[in-house]
């Protein structure tokens, strides 16, 4: 069922937001070569704790960090450990930060030191799409509004968007409904309404749009190897422009 929520939930999912964009502006400094991804994990846990909330990863379902950091080929839910950074890697960053009950779930793709043009074009165009969806996403239109949006926008640069994993309905749960698609037909899916709170996040890839999931039963890695960037924000639909709890 897909809930509208009121105002006093909003406030707690902005500010929920709020903390996720404060992760993201210290691990942009962050993220060098060098650095492990537990490193990383532990300046976000840090930090969400430090300002009343908890990091929504954690535990989940069994997952054993606070973020998910996928590197290169990991296409989502890679796990922090003592995989150092090097030079050229790119690595995708998902937080989430939970207050008073309320979500906010956003992910970027960060450059590792000196990265090839190719690298950060795909990191380009997978933020971009994001923004592409986003003029559809109001009051009134459709989840396929901004899935065919967001494709389309993909697809035109040359890179595929992923299909086995779709972005979600947030709020008072990490995962709620409806399901939002990187790929689909305009006017499909369920009609957008004021109040409505979604997690988009375009999953972009270099090559195909096949994925696998390793052994470790978590991180989905591309199944030709290619590289991988990810994208996302908790977007709150209003009458008008959309408002983005977790951009500063």
């Amino acid at each position: 069922m897909i809930t509208i929520k009121s105002e006093t939930e909003l406030n707690k999912m902005r500010y929920a937001g709020k903390i996720v964009a404060g992760v993201f502006e210290i691990l942009k400094k962050e993220i060098k070569p060098g650095v492990s991804t537990a490193h990383i994990d532990k300046i976000a846990y840090d930090y969400i704790m430090q300002n009343e909330c908890t990091p929504s990863f954690k535990d989940y379902n069994g997952f054993p960090a606070s973020i998910c950091t996928s590197v290169n080929e990991e296409v989502v839910h890679g796990i922090p450990g003592g995989r150092i950074l090097k030079d050229g890697d790119i690595l995708s960053a998902d937080v989430g930060a939970c207050y008073q009950g309320y979500h906010a779930d956003a992910a970027r793709t960060y450059p590792v030191g000196n990265i090839s043009p190719e690298a950060q074009r795909l990191i380009d165009v997978t933020r971009e799409s994001f923004f592409e969806g986003m003029k559809q996403a109001r009051a009134g239109n459709r989840i396929g509004d901004i899935a065919s949006a967001i494709q389309q926008y993909v697809e035109l640069n040359g890179y595929s968007v992923v299909r086995d994993l779709v972005g979600h309905g947030v709020g008072a749960h990490l995962h709620e409904s409806p399901e939002v698609p990187n790929f689909g037909r305009p006017g499909r899916g369920a009609r957008l309404q004021a109040g409505m709170t979604i997690a988009v996040e375009p999953m972009v890839n270099m090559g195909h749009y096949d994925v696998y999931t390793m052994d470790n039963d978590w991180t989905v890695v591309t199944s030709d190897n290619s590289l991988s960037a990810h994208y996302e924000n908790t977007v709150i639909i209003t009458d008008g422009e959309p408002e983005y709890t977790t951009l500063r």
